[in-house]
């Protein structure tokens, strides 16, 4: 990739790249109960890795 992103690709990039962050952590009590323990990954909906599937930014 360039050096030097465009402002509005740059601006695409970081919206997916916000997209793969886990769910926050004071979801799972709130969803399941104070006593199962579930990982905040389950709770984001589009799950992307930046080798594994490539974004069309």
């Amino acid at each position: 990739m360039a050096r030097y992103k465009h402002p509005s690709k740059k601006k695409r990039l970081a919206k997916h790249a916000k997209r793969t962050c886990w769910a926050p952590f004071w979801t799972v009590p709130k969803i399941y109960g104070l006593t199962r323990k579930v990982h905040p990954g389950r709770h984001t909906h589009v799950k992307r890795h930046w080798r594994r599937t490539k974004i069309k930014a």
